[in-house]
């Protein structure tokens, strides 16, 4: 797992006390009535959708309409709430872009910036119960450029140079490994060292397809050297799934 990589923010310092409810406020949704730091996360980050959209600002800024692009199923007027309530809680800022169209853009603020190990983790460990997309389900750039994140294993690619560019379905991104670090980026990468197009990733990464038998089967096509897809799968990985209990244990 890495550290994203924010390019273009002009982070704004905090108050000391903006992001902090005192007992008399109104929380978002219900409270749980416990003194606890949990309890009071969900408070503020637990209504539905809200973690979805902190998730889309982690990589850059956004205007209202690319959030609802990002996130097909959300009624406007729900977004519209989850927005206002993150920004009372000082998770998120709207910030006025310095173009002519005065355009403006939502960010996470320094306190929301800090969940961003915590959902780079929370999705590594929900990734591991994915099976296969459901009809209507979307994978977007975000979604695709935050797996590479959340899955890379960095003590994996000390001492290594390597860059891939990644064919995913209708979109094309880029990672570039640098002793141990991690970027990604949208777009292509000219002279990648190799290029990926497949639908299976997430079968690659979670070992439920080896490199060897994606070629074979033509699952996968690459342009480069074969043996940097098991390096990549390598640097990539998704832990196996879970065996759910059988039974009552007993100790």
């Amino acid at each position: 797992m890495t550290k994203l990589k924010y390019v273009g923010l002009n982070r704004i310092a905090e108050t000391a006390n903006h992001h902090r409810y005192s007992k008399d406020e109104t929380m978002p949704g219900r409270t749980y009535g416990q003194f606890c730091g949990l309890a009071r996360a969900l408070e503020l980050i637990g209504e539905r959708w809200s973690v979805l959209v902190i998730r889309d600002l982690l990589l850059s800024p956004k205007r209202f309409t690319e959030l609802a692009q990002c996130l097909p199923r959300i009624p406007s007027s729900i977004l519209s709430a989850r927005l206002n309530e993150l920004e009372q809680a000082g998770v998120v800022r709207r910030r006025v872009l310095p173009q002519l169209d005065a355009a403006v853009v939502y960010e996470l603020t320094d306190y929301g910036s800090e969940l961003e190990p915590i959902l780079l983790q929370l999705g590594l460990w929900g990734a591991r119960s994915l099976t296969e997309p459901t009809e209507g389900d979307t994978v977007t750039l975000d979604i695709a450029m935050l797996a590479l994140h959340t899955t890379f294993r960095a003590e994996h690619a000390e001492n290594l140079h390597v860059t891939y560019q990644l064919h995913f379905g209708d979109m094309t991104l880029h990672a570039l490994v640098d002793d141990g670090t991690l970027k990604v980026a949208e777009g292509p990468l000219p002279n990648a060292d190799l290029t990926i197009s497949t639908t299976k990733l997430k079968q690659l990464m979670a070992a439920d397809l080896t490199p060897q038998d994606a070629i074979a089967n033509g699952d996968v096509t690459l342009d480069g050297d074969p043996e940097l897809l098991t390096q990549f799968t390598q640097l990539f990985h998704i832990p196996p799934a879970p065996t759910p209990p059988q039974g009552l244990t007993t100790r």
